[in-house]
């Protein structure tokens, strides 16, 4: 704040109303280091252009300049957990074999034969292999990437077999997740997240989760204002009034890290304040306790003195315990209860509470600028005993379908789904309708989209980088 005139500087403003941290510092069971935690910087308030979510040729350029040199998210380790085992992730005209060539070792190879290009692996497809063989002409390379077989190696003396290994992305592992960056010259993984974000992804221990559910689902929007709709809790009075009055939504906080990560805290179990004085204690509980799709089967009464949260805290530890047949006497109260949501650059959310256990994934439509690919995958603890859960297949829904269509997905929660993305086709056909050329953005609860955007700048403004095949090869 100005001394001299009592004004805030930019990027000061908070709701007045009770602080993220403060509902945190009430709770029984403490949090953490990276839960009470702040790291916030105004990152200025100019308009952001419309022009990336309109243009052809501006996602053209993305694939040259940003997609080839940022780390992604491929698979779970729990996709290939044998040796010979693979899977194929693509992003936009680039598609990759992310096999497991030893038990610690896991590469990732462009997806496609050296002969005449044709993909050696479908798209969507998992799976174990011995070799990868091309459905053309038969060519073929081991799994550890070097050249098998050539037909008729006569016709051939210009192709030298061990300058025909197959080229290959950075591969990477954290939290159970498989990361490949297409930039031989990119930073290490540590280095791209930081200090702060890499310290807050190992306490998570998300390799000790496993996908219970995953589904897919086509989103008629450029790819970045799909993943930017869910960068802040501001919608939430507007977009998912049935909620809203049980989570702090507009008084939320958010963070950033470094270039490549940002996130946001939204505590559960609170009236927000936009419903300030409308609700009780008990009114809160009961909109988490009634109704056909609650986890709760009994309903409880708030005790005069106590706190919806901290009864919710103490109920959630107890189900979700039993239902996954683990212990989360470790956890604390926000672990149970909150939405934490980390963004890393370019296209992943991971959600690291237990009540929303969760990873988001966005990907372009290479050949629709005005299309992109959203993924929900939810990862649930494994069980304390080591016995074995079977890792859920991708559900695919169309376009038309509504999220609560999927099997697995929790029917309140794919409503809230269907309302965040129902928005999307009139956002992307708005920008393109409007004539004011620029999306204006809030300086605190919208920091993430900017500070999202401040990277996507960041990238576009390098030359492009386009992968060398010779320069991939493992020497």
């Amino acid at each position: 704040m100005n001394v001299q005139t009592g004004k805030m500087q930019p990027g000061e403003a908070r709701h007045p109303d009770i602080s993220t941290q403060d509902i945190i510092a009430r709770d029984r069971k403490k949090a953490p280091e990276w839960v009470a935690s702040e790291s916030y910087e105004y990152l200025g308030s100019e308009d952001i252009d419309t022009t990336r979510y309109t243009s052809a040729q501006y996602m053209q350029e993305e694939f040259q300049r940003l997609w080839t040199r940022t780390w992604q998210f491929a698979c779970r380790e729990e996709h290939i957990p044998e040796v010979g085992d693979y899977y194929v992730y693509d992003i936009g005209p680039y598609s990759f074999i992310v096999t497991r060539v030893g038990e610690d070792e896991i590469r990732a190879y462009f997806n496609a034969c050296l002969h005449r290009g044709t993909k050696l692996r479908a798209s969507g497809t998992e799976g174990a292999a011995s070799e990868f063989k091309c459905s053309f002409h038969g060519w073929s390379w081991n799994i550890d990437g070097t050249n098998k077989s050539m037909l008729c190696p006569w016709d051939f003396p210009h192709a030298d077999p061990q300058e025909y290994s197959l080229p290959e992305a950075q591969v990477q592992t954290l939290g159970g997740f498989v990361w490949i960056n297409m930039d031989p010259d990119a930073p290490s993984l540590e280095d791209y997240l930081g200090p702060q974000a890499l310290a807050h992804i190992k306490a998570w221990k998300l390799e000790d989760r496993y996908i219970a559910c995953h589904v897919t689902k086509p989103i008629p929007s450029n790819w970045k204002l799909n993943i930017e709709a869910f960068m802040e809790a501001y919608h939430v009075p507007d977009t998912h009034p049935q909620v809203s009055p049980t989570n702090a939504d507009v008084n939320s906080q958010y963070d950033t890290y470094g270039d490549h990560v940002n996130r946001f805290i939204s505590t559960l179990g609170v009236v927000s304040p936009e419903h300030a004085g409308k609700y009780s204690e008990q009114d809160v509980l009961d909109m988490f306790t009634v109704g056909d799709s609650s986890i709760v089967t009994d309903k409880p009464q708030v005790p005069e003195g106590q706190t919806a949260r901290q009864m919710m805290a103490d109920m959630f530890r107890t189900m979700f315990e039993k239902a996954a047949n683990t212990d989360l006497s470790a956890m604390s109260d926000s672990e149970i209860l909150d939405c934490f949501s980390y963004t890393i650059f370019p296209n992943t959310f991971l959600f690291p509470g237990i009540s929303l256990p969760m990873v988001y994934r966005f990907r372009p439509n290479p050949k629709n600028h005005r299309e992109s690919l959203y993924e929900v995958l939810f990862l649930r603890p494994r069980p304390k005993d080591g016995s074995y859960v079977e890792t859920a297949e991708p559900v695919h829904l169309t376009a038309e379908q509504s999220f609560c269509d999927a099997e697995g997905m929790d029917p309140g929660f794919g409503g809230i789904l269907d309302q965040d993305t129902d928005n999307l086709f009139l956002q992307q056909e708005g920008v393109e309708a409007s004539a004011k050329p620029g999306l204006t953005l809030g300086d605190y609860q919208e920091i993430r989209i900017r500070h999202f955007e401040k990277a996507v700048d960041k990238y576009m403004a390098m030359e492009p980088k386009i992968p060398n095949w010779k320069a991939l090869q493992r020497k």
